[in-house]
């Protein structure tokens, strides 16, 4: 395969090798490699800050064949280490693409590489759990790549959140179906890598956003005015972000209403008082099963996340609320002294497809009832 053009090299930490052909920009990247079990949806995939830092292998073999558009991006640029595909198309069949996936990647800069088994890679993270690994159109020495992957970066105790958020606030109104709400709920959005259809769902529920980088104290936040608190979706590992967790726990203080997804989840948590843990190769998909134990129901769920908090180190004012039918884990708890919920997977990544958009109308009441309190 490998002789009829030119080369590229997927290394792994543990030794394990894969042979393949460059996909998008040449050169090196190094990343956590980890697998996403979504059929389509790509793009959004690219672009999800919440991949900062890992290396995505779509285990689905086709990818790329309805181009890429400048329309369903989350964030302005790719975010991903690196990408790993079975097969890149080469032809972008969808009268909304602007280009293909090659040229895409190349453009932002990305390093990857197609045409390796996808199946025997996500197995073997599966078996042995993600790994650091290290993509390379440079070099086909293995042993040297199997050192670079090596001395690369770990997931464990690395702060993200510092490294996707915004420089600077910025704010975005209410956009509700509607169009008569005369005082529409002021949410504080904490940017720990948001997907920008979080921000647009909060604004389809009637919410005037202000978007604010990981960093803001709760002081600031408050001297906003919130009527609810959000805490958004992103990358690495929740613990090393102490500013963020004494930031919550003075806003939690504050009842304030706050909604948290996904790594806002996790840091809730931490905030609560519980432990999170490294998951041994994380939930990477669009079709992962969870249960709402108030209904009963169960929603398919949009997934990305390598952490989970350890729901056996929860808090006694912390209620369960949501768990995972695949494996167990905790997806979601609330609060029960503070008007507080948060769950694990992406409402707003329309899984299902719309299992779990009802949780932005569930913030909404949470924001109505603390004006009716305060009436």
């Amino acid at each position: 395969m490998t002789a009829r053009g030119p080369r590229a090299t997927l290394a792994l930490e543990d030794g394990r090798v894969f042979t393949g052909r460059p996909l998008g920009r040449r050169g090196e990247t190094t990343g956590e490699v980890v697998f996403n079990t979504a059929l389509s949806g790509y793009q959004e995939v690219l672009t999800d800050p919440s991949y900062a830092g890992q290396i995505v292998t779509m285990t689905y073999p086709h990818i790329g064949n309805y181009g890429i558009n400048r329309e369903d991006v989350e964030s302005v640029r790719p975010q991903v280490a690196g990408f790993v595909v079975r097969e890149a198309s080469t032809v972008a069949s969808s009268w909304r693409s602007a280009g293909t996936l090659a040229e895409y990647l190349d453009e932002a800069g990305i390093v990857g590489i197609s045409e390796i088994d996808t199946r025997a890679l996500t197995r073997h993270l599966r078996t042995h759990g993600a790994k650091r690994g290290i993509i390379s159109t440079l070099s086909d020495n293995a042993g040297e790549l199997v050192a670079r992957a090596c001395a690369s970066r770990s997931m464990l105790g690395l702060d993200l959140a510092r490294e996707v958020t915004c420089a600077d606030r910025y704010s975005v109104g209410s956009t509700a179906a509607d169009g008569r709400r005369e005082d529409p709920f002021r949410v504080v959005a904490y940017d720990f890598g948001m997907k920008q259809n979080i921000v647009r769902m909060l604004a389809a529920a009637g919410c005037d956003v202000t978007v604010v980088p990981a960093t803001t104290s709760a002081a600031e936040a408050l001297a906003l005015d919130p009527d609810g608190i959000f805490l958004s979706n992103g990358p690495g590992d929740p613990e090393p972000c102490d500013y963020a967790i004494r930031s919550i726990r003075t806003l939690l203080a504050a009842e304030v209403p706050t909604f948290g997804i996904c790594l806002g989840h996790q840091l809730l948590g931490l905030a609560s008082g519980a432990r999170t843990v490294k998951m041994k190769f994380g939930h990477h998909g669009a079709n992962h099963p969870v249960q709402d134990l108030d209904t009963g129901h169960v929603a398919i769920t949009s997934q990305n996340h390598g952490f989970a908090v350890d729901a056996a180190t929860l808090p006694a004012n912390a209620r369960v609320t949501h768990v995972s039918l695949f494996d167990g884990s905790l997806q979601g708890f609330a609060r029960t002294d503070v008007p507080a919920f948060c769950v694990q997977g992406h409402p707003e990544a329309s899984p299902g497809p719309h299992d779990v958009n009802h949780l932005f109308g569930r913030f909404v009441k949470l924001m109505e009832g603390r004006g009716n309190a305060a009436r």
